[in-house]
């Protein structure tokens, strides 16, 4: 679900197709159209990789770690070949509803394969059109990861099969490097080569599995332009906070005299759940390049390191949360729905759940760690939704009963409730099309107050308000921002708070909406929604290419 995004009417957007065949990648720069089909090739394999000294073999596209980037100019159409090599069952989630023009990625979409199968996937402005803040000297894709010595399908297996957390990551990595600060690892250590008084497009893109992450680089500021895929209004900040996930473009203004110093790019977790994390930092270096400098010769220059907040501060999270705001001007506006046609409330969190029969799991009385939303925990299905959805195959498949609200109140931020065991089941709730829906996400702290980065396939949103707390169904909504708020595709639902957005349900088919942390998503944080058919007005769908042969 979400492979296939197709254009909005009136609007050129780049559009995505998985066709049997094999092409080569088009010169970007030399293109002279304006609309362009441009051709990449996956595929999925296995190669070997070294890192903390050890080697292992793990899954990748094109024997790539992180895989290949993807560029395209708003307009074109994406066709991207894969195929796959290896035992494992893969997917290939394209994320994010693919955007007129920004950073968004693509990554594996099943079990745990994400922790080596992702890369960016980059939408530049038309041609003749231009970034509306000053243009960079270079662009340069920053993507944050987890790794594991052991492999990643035995660690969440094992976990499975107990009940209980999986074992944590051993490193996180920049571009697929751990880098200095872990051992044997200086040389594998990513490093920015920068001229002074120049300006660097970063895209960062967090593809960990588990972690938010707060990201600085020593002695620089950074201005946030863009976040996942939609520019915003500028803001200056030393320190970025993305969540698995997301992306941010920030814009990196070099000092204007090379200084005599090293300077330390640093990405470590934020993290407010109850259980034990992997508390390392994955570590880059900006290096100012060469010059002669007297009495400096041969000699090693100092390494300034950057101050990243306390792994659980949540204040900094809000804060710099509600600094992201939509540029809401006439080339970019933000299209909230003013009015709201269906509003819905869904609380998220853990709890427990029964163990398998024939199982001995080593939770509480033979429970399982679980995740829900709205107290049911999502079950797989052995059908693909979307098939059962067009082939009219819903019957034994899923529902259309997920609940609108909890199914009992309680002080979701405070004491837990007696019962903290979670249903399960495979529930959808069902919108029509052009829906306007308001959604507020309440965290609970039945076994824990913790952050939840939610991502929904096939749509942007708009976050019109967040909060500690409980949400309050009376006051809250008056703080509403509908004039500017920020539109996203994966938002964090705050450690013992609440989120709310808005989108419109303008794109029909079945879509999931899960936590962005691997782990939560294993123990059943993710829901449904299908949207009903529907036609847009005046709308008009682009042609397949022609140049495609039939599989």
């Amino acid at each position: 679900m979400g492979g296939r995004l197709i254009s909005t009417p009136g609007l050129l957007r780049a559009t995505l197709f998985a066709f049997c065949a094999l092409w080569v990648l088009p010169n970007l720069a030399a293109a002279k159209h304006t609309r362009l089909t441009r051709h990449y090739n996956f595929d999925i394999q296995l190669q070997n990789v070294t890192r903390l000294c050890q080697t292992k073999s793990i899954v990748t596209v094109n024997g790539q770690f992180p895989g290949p980037q993807i560029v395209a100019r708003e307009g074109d159409r994406l066709v991207i070949k894969v195929v796959n090599h290896v035992q494992n069952n893969i997917t290939i989630h394209w994320h994010g509803s693919l955007a007129k023009e920004g950073t968004l990625f693509w990554h594996a979409h099943i079990s745990w394969l994400r922790a080596t199968v992702y890369g960016p996937l980059v939408i530049v402005p038309k041609r003749h059109e231009h970034y509306p803040f000053p243009q960079p000297s270079k662009e340069v894709p920053i993507i944050f990861g987890e790794w594991w010595k052991a492999d990643t399908e035995t660690v969440i297996n094992q976990a499975q099969q107990t009940g209980l957390a999986p074992n944590l990551s051993d490193a996180y990595t920049i571009n697929g490097l751990p880098g200095l600060l872990y051992n044997c690892s200086s040389k594998d250590t990513f490093k920015l080569k920068v001229k002074p008084g120049k300006t660097y497009l970063l895209r960062l893109i967090n593809a960990a599995l588990n972690d938010e992450l707060f990201f600085s680089i020593a002695n620089h500021t950074l201005t946030v332009v863009e976040a996942d895929a939609v520019y915003v209004k500028p803001f200056k900040t030393n320190i970025v906070l993305i969540t698995p996930g997301q992306t941010t473009n920030v814009l990196l203004r070099t000092k204007s005299d090379a200084p005599n110093a090293t300077f330390l790019m640093a990405a470590r977790p934020y993290a407010t759940g109850p259980a034990t994390f992997d508390n390392t930092t994955a570590a880059g270096l900006l290096e100012y390049e060469k010059i002669s400098i007297p009495n400096t010769k041969n000699k090693k220059l100092p390494l300034l390191n950057p101050v990243l907040p306390k792994f659980n501060d949540t204040n900094f999270a809000i804060k710099f949360n509600k600094k992201i705001r939509s540029l809401a001007n006439a080339k970019f506006p933000a299209k909230v729905p003013t009015t709201v046609d269906r509003r819905f409330f869904f609380t998220v969190g853990l709890g427990l759940s029964p163990c398998s029969q024939n199982q001995t799991c080593q939770g509480p009385n033979n429970t399982r760690l679980a995740a829900s939303i709205n107290n049911v925990t999502f079950v797989q299905p052995n059908i693909a939704l979307l098939q059962a959805h067009f082939f009219n195959q819903s019957q034994g498949v899923y529902t259309t009963d997920f609940p609108a609200n909890p199914p009992f109140k309680f002080n979701y931020t405070g004491n837990p409730p007696s019962n903290i065991q979670a249903t399960s089941g495979t529930k959808l709730m069902a919108l029509t099309f052009n829906a306007s829906v308001e959604l507020v996400l309440q965290d609970t702290s039945i076994i824990g107050a913790e952050s939840h980065p939610l991502h929904l396939h096939g749509y942007n949103f708009f976050v019109v308000g967040q909060g500690i707390g409980n949400f309050n169904p009376t006051k809250d909504p008056s703080t509403f921002n509908l004039v500017d708020p920020a539109e996203r595709n994966t938002v964090g639902v705050p450690s013992g708070g609440w989120v709310a957005i808005r989108f419109l349900a303008d794109n029909p088919g079945v879509w999931f909406m899960h936590c962005h942390l691997e782990v939560h998503t294993s123990w059943g944080l993710k829901m449904a929604w299908v949207v009903q058919d529907g036609k847009r007005r005046n709308q008009k769908l682009p042609p397949p290419p022609s140049d495609l042969p039939k599989c």
